[in-house]
């Protein structure tokens, strides 16, 4: 399968494609999404986090959201969102579209993400079948739980989680009230 992923401009029209790997050495702004998973269990809200396995190209041992990934060349975000969950988390959860942002963040002199990130949301209550290659830890976190260690230990945390999280348990909250 190809791992050419989408690129961008800033209104998310697509440019081209490129390399993964390339896109990222470059940095090209590229098409990408987040997915976020939560639960009630009795009146609290969790969100099940997973820690990237250490052998990932960048952020490998930093906690962030359930899945998140690319669509590749020639795929949609409706194919590439159940398609990741599949391969990373065993599963296929319903989900939601609930926002987008663009961020930066250079992890080294040849890596930096540049992306345009599709946020969705989607309950779970399930099991999940994390993938080692890709996933070393997952847990279902109580969102205070989350707002404390983001504020205690952002170097925990992928860049992107920090920017989307705060967001997404916002939206979350007003709507499970």
């Amino acid at each position: 399968m190809s791992d050419e992923i989408i690129l961008v401009n800033m209104n998310d029209d697509e440019i081209g494609c490129c390399e993964k790997m390339e896109a990222h050495r470059i940095p090209a702004l590229h098409r990408a999404f987040s997915v976020f998973l939560y639960k009630r269990t009795g009146k609290k809200l969790h969100m099940l986090l997973q820690k990237r396995a250490e052998g990932k190209y960048h952020s490998g041992g930093l906690w962030t959201n359930a899945c998140c990934s690319h669509p590749r060349r020639g795929e949609t975000l409706a194919e590439a969102v159940p398609r990741r969950m599949t391969e990373e988390l065993g599963i296929v959860a319903e989900v939601t579209e609930e926002f987008s942002f663009t961020y930066f963040h250079r992890f080294s002199e040849n890596c930096a993400e540049f992306e345009f990130d599709h946020v969705f949301t989607g309950k779970w209550e399930g099991e999940v079948v994390p993938d080692p290659e890709e996933i070393s830890e997952v847990s279902w976190m109580e969102f205070s739980d989350i707002e404390q260690g983001m504020m205690a230990r952002p170097d925990s945390f992928s860049p992107w989680f920090l920017i989307a999280a705060p967001k997404v348990m916002a939206v979350l909250r007003n709507r499970e009230q």
